[in-house]
């Protein structure tokens, strides 16, 4: 058991892997050090006076999978149980999705019906999508590309239209440069597994189990797609800083990590800007190519597979308009690279969550998410973007996709920098050497984070709690 473990990134998953130190039986010493003034990381959430709530990073959290019960048992244990907003599996923002491409919107198929006719923008049936990957023949190669994989499984239209805007969707990313293995491993097991995807998913490998709770039992019921909280996904991090202060973790803002020295006794020596702590083990919760830059030169093989794991940057654009209505209801729209590459998407917030449009007069809020992988082409660099470039492209994407002229009552526009990894192919081989090069030179580092195995809310917090159990030896 270390005597103090520092924790380095105030993100989710740097606040969670605190939360499961403080919570074992005898919790060592820890220490948090994140780099900037506020906690929380991608997690941000702006309140207005009247009690609207936009946010600037994730916006809801999927319950399902052992993952998602894990972090609704957390959310009860913080006490935010009646703060959860949950969107049912017959609400509107569950049931309808939409694409928009060759200049409309068009609801994505959901039940029989939309199997058995061609549904816009697909010109077949997705039935013979399904049946083809029943009959295709099992993939040989260890990893491909999200896109020659779901062209492979259920043919062109598929990979170009529907796979290329989910991508879009959860990576911001070109779903032909990323890793289906790493990406959606379900879909690449269930292949290896069953011969088909389709059988694989059906048939399942034996679904784990998270920590069971009220929330979690309810989820389950009442069949939610997703959930959020009451005063944005920030109350969060804000929670787990007030669980965790007065059990004695040390949360310190402001505390860039210069540099940091395995000792000869086996310690580290952490350099900061104003003084050096010292540690038995570091839980590093940082983006793989912030710790690249910290990190000893004797561990320049590390830094060098860290700085191989890419990132792209978003365009956050929050719109509240007043007195209009949607064309058309649910959770939100993405569009395919082939349509428009800078715009990936449209969010329906105000579908999902109304109870964060305020007290204000009947509104509609919406967030446009552009850029990803596409960014620097559209709009060169992100650093130094003007937010006006970026709001001028999201309201004319509103006015052309959705129909909203009027201009909106409230903006808000964040470029958030080098903000979602992006695994591309081979980054289960990056992630088996980094492993093994920790092992061999046992050096008492943890690795968590968006940066190594998934993006999502679910997936940080899922991270560090299973890196805190192999520190505690649970």
């Amino acid at each position: 058991m270390p005597r103090t473990v520092a924790v380095l990134g105030g993100g989710i998953s740097g606040l969670a892997a605190c939360y499961h130190l403080a919570r074992a039986p005898r919790p060592p010493k820890v220490v948090l050090l994140e780099a900037s003034g506020r906690l929380g990381g991608w997690l941000q959430s702006t309140r207005t006076e009247d009690g609207a709530v936009f946010e600037h990073g994730p916006r809801g959290v999927r319950p399902g999978g052992a993952a998602g019960t894990d972090t609704l048992h957390m959310v009860s244990e913080l006490g935010l149980e009646s703060e959860v907003l949950p969107v049912p599996g017959d609400h509107p923002a569950s049931r309808h999705r939409f694409l928009y491409a060759a200049g409309a919107l068009h609801k994505l198929p959901s039940g029989l019906g939309g199997l058995l006719r061609p549904v816009p923008p697909f010109s077949r049936a997705l039935l013979w999508s399904g049946l083809r990957d029943l009959l295709a023949p099992a993939g040989k190669e260890p990893d491909e590309s999200v896109h020659a994989f779901a062209r492979r499984r259920f043919g062109r239209e598929v990979a170009d239209i529907a796979v290329d805007s989910l991508c879009r969707g959860v990576f911001a990313g070109d779903c032909r440069e990323l890793s289906v293995r790493s990406c959606f491993p379900a879909l690449f097991h269930a292949e290896r597994r069953r011969r088909s995807v389709l059988l694989g998913l059906a048939l399942g490998a034996g679904q784990e189990r998270g920590a069971e709770s009220g929330l979690s039992r309810r989820a389950r019921a009442e069949r939610w797609s997703q959930w959020s909280l009451r005063r944005g996904m920030e109350s969060l991090p804000e929670a787990l800083a007030a669980f965790l202060r007065p059990r004695g973790v040390e949360l310190r803002c402001h505390a860039p990590l210069r540099s940091l020295r395995h000792r000869h006794d086996g310690r580290w020596q952490l350099t900061l800007a104003d003084g050096t702590v010292t540690a038995d083990h570091i839980i590093s919760a940082l983006p793989a190519a912030a710790l690249a830059e910290a990190l000893p030169a004797e561990a320049e093989p590390l830094a060098q597979e860290l700085r191989r794991i890419p990132t792209v940057a978003v365009a956050v654009v929050n719109l509240q308009y007043e007195g209009v209505t949607l064309p058309v209801t649910g959770f939100g729209h993405l569009v395919p690279s082939s349509e428009d590459d800078s715009l990936l998407g449209i969010v329906y917030d105000s579908v999902a969550f109304p109870q964060h449009d305020g007290a204000g007069p009947a509104s509609v809020r919406l967030t446009v998410m552009l850029g990803g992988a596409w960014f620097t082409r559209a709009f060169g660099d992100p650093a130094a973007t003007a937010p006006a470039t970026l709001l001028h492209r999201a309201q004319a994407a509103a006015r052309e996709q959705l129909g909203l002229a009027a201009a909106p009552a409230r903006a808000l526009v964040r470029v958030q920098q080098a903000c979602i990894p992006q695994y591309t192919l081979g980054h289960w081989q990056r992630m088996e050497r980094i492993g093994r090069f920790l092992a061999e030179q046992r050096l008492p580092l943890s690795l968590v984070g968006a940066s190594y195995a998934g993006v999502s809310v679910n997936d940080c917090i899922a991270s560090a709690k299973a890196a805190v159990g192999r520190l505690l030896g649970g």
